[in-house]
């Protein structure tokens, strides 16, 4: 009775590792990314500042820059036709090429309203360059709301 448990086991534990090892091959050289959250998730017009956190992967650590000129991060306001930029600093020793993986959270300036209404919806898209020029996938986050006082 005892033997069917053990075959149970076994079955999972190489299920799990291959699993393992299916992520490890499928991720290729560009950065991944996800969606954590933004607080506040309700702003006033041009008052409250909105932190977005993400989580990232990188198989080869070459997220960031040293140089404080270089922009690798794109956070586009789905109401305006252009993105905003930031700078994110090395993630990794620069020179090692290292898988890394962690959390950034981005501060973003005060939303506002751009039409004549009380209250406007803006939701972002997010994505990441690494140095050798990959870009991430691109994330969606849900609708800030943004209120006049």
């Amino acid at each position: 009775m005892k033997y069917p448990i053990y075959i149970v086991s076994l079955v999972l534990l190489f299920a799990t590792c291959s699993k393992k090892e299916e992520e490890i091959v499928e991720m290729g050289p560009e950065p991944q990314i996800a969606f954590v959250s933004l607080d506040p998730m309700v702003v006033e017009n041009f008052k409250n500042s909105v932190t977005l956190t993400i989580t990232y992967k990188d198989m080869n650590g070459d997220l960031g820059s040293e140089n404080p000129d270089v922009y690798s991060l794109s956070v586009k306001d789905g109401r305006l036709d252009e993105e905003d930029w930031y700078h994110v600093p090395p993630l990794a020793p620069p020179g090692y090429e290292i898988p890394i993986q962690g959390s950034l959270q981005i501060v973003l300036n005060s939303m506002f309203i751009l039409g004549n209404g009380d209250t406007e919806y803006a939701s972002l898209t997010v994505k990441i360059r690494d140095r050798a020029g990959h870009w991430s996938n691109v994330i969606h986050t849900p609708s800030i709301v943004i209120k006049k006082p």
